[in-house]
């Protein structure tokens, strides 16, 4: 049987992309910030809801397909956007845009993508959101927006949730840095996974592609704090395409977000790789949809792991879902191959759920 051929589930392909990848680049991909509480509390939360079946309902015919922003998506959840993906294996970046570019969902490009952001949105056949965090002074943040519009992104993400780069202790321990700075350890890590090794040095060390351009360059650990709510309007002024603010937990956060005119909110905990002792993702996007109203875009990420956990957040209040490291999992477990098994996992899952409680279609709220 191939690898790919061996992912019945996300776990599945977590568990291949454990033994294939270095000891530093799995814990990177798979970590939490501290003791990784955040991950279990969010797991919890998820397994608590329940998906209750409905009988003798005519489900022969179903679609997964919706509407994001009014275009079509074929799909209820897309790309998360990730940064270095091309770590877990050679050109990830645009395996998971030609998949976008398939299933007309978005692809979060990251700001520190290994592939530049014009040669992902062009691979995505336009099915490509630009994901920007606000570091420094904001000059070179501008910069980008203006790098984004000028490829032809017309969806910007703020990822909001990142004041100072959280502490993740398993990539720490293994002396992780972007880019990668190579010593006696991280040489016998590489040797003990020769395949990935031999792989990466054929194809050549990822890099934060979005930074090769004169007179800028990006520090992972440089603050952010100094974004705040005049950064959020500034950007809104200077982007006239979609405007996405990514990592809200609060609901204050989210009606400010709103009246300054954003488009959507993206409920997230970043995977609980920043704060560990923050609230379940899902539990937060459920008092945020009491409170903003059933018109207002809201999206979701955070722990998704199954067809069935993007179904629990549509019916709590999601309109979109995105999912993350599940999909570098796959990509690291089988290359392409084992990324679109996995996609096709997740949709019979979903398409087989919605069968159980008895919908034809994504409409969930409207039959509550």
């Amino acid at each position: 049987m191939s690898r790919a051929g061996q992912i019945h589930s996300s776990e599945d392909a977590r568990m291949l992309a454990r033994r294939r990848l270095p000891w530093m680049v799995f814990d990177y991909i798979d970590g939490a910030a501290g003791r990784e509480t955040g991950i279990a509390r969010n797991r919890a939360a998820l397994d608590e809801i329940c998906l209750t079946p409905r009988i003798l309902r005519d489900v022969s015919q179903r679609s997964l397909s919706t509407k994001l922003f009014g275009q079509p998506a074929n799909r209820p959840f897309g790309i998360a956007p990730m940064g270095m993906c091309n770590l877990s294996a050679p050109g990830a970046d645009l395996m998971l845009a030609r998949l976008a570019a398939r299933h007309q969902v978005p692809l979060g490009v990251s700001t520190v993508a290994s592939t530049p952001m014009e040669r992902l949105i062009e691979e995505a056949d336009g099915h490509a959101w630009f994901q920007l965090y606000f570091s420094g002074d904001g000059s070179g943040t501008f910069k980008l927006v203006e790098r984004a519009a000028a490829a032809g992104y017309q969806t910007i993400v703020l990822t909001a949730d990142v004041p100072e780069v959280g502490r993740r202790p398993r990539e720490l321990r293994h002396g992780f840095t972007m880019p990668f700075r190579i010593g006696p350890r991280q040489f016998l890590d590489f040797a003990c996974h020769p395949r990935w090794s031999l792989t990466t040095l054929l194809k050549g060390r990822p890099e934060m592609a979005n930074f090769q351009m004169p007179g800028y360059s990006f520090d992972r650990t440089e603050s952010r704090a100094r974004a705040d709510w005049d950064a959020l309007k500034k950007l809104r002024e200077l982007w006239q395409g979609k405007l996405v603010v990514k990592g809200v937990l609060n609901v204050a956060d989210a009606m400010e977000a709103k009246e300054l005119g954003v488009d959507a909110i993206q409920v997230s905990s970043h995977g609980a790789r920043q704060l560990e002792s923050a609230p379940a993702p899902i539990k937060a996007l459920d008092e945020i949809r009491h409170e903003i109203g059933d018109d207002f875009p809201l999206f979701y990420d955070s722990g998704v792991r199954s067809g069935e956990d993007v179904l629990k957040a549509l019916l709590v209040g999601a309109d979109f879902v995105f999912l993350g490291r599940i999909l570098q999992f796959a990509i690291a477990a089988a290359g392409e191959e084992g990324l679109n098994r996995l996609w096709d996992v997740l949709s019979d899952e979903t398409s087989i759920a919605m069968a159980q409680i008895g919908v034809q279609d994504l409409n969930l709220r409207s039959k509550e």
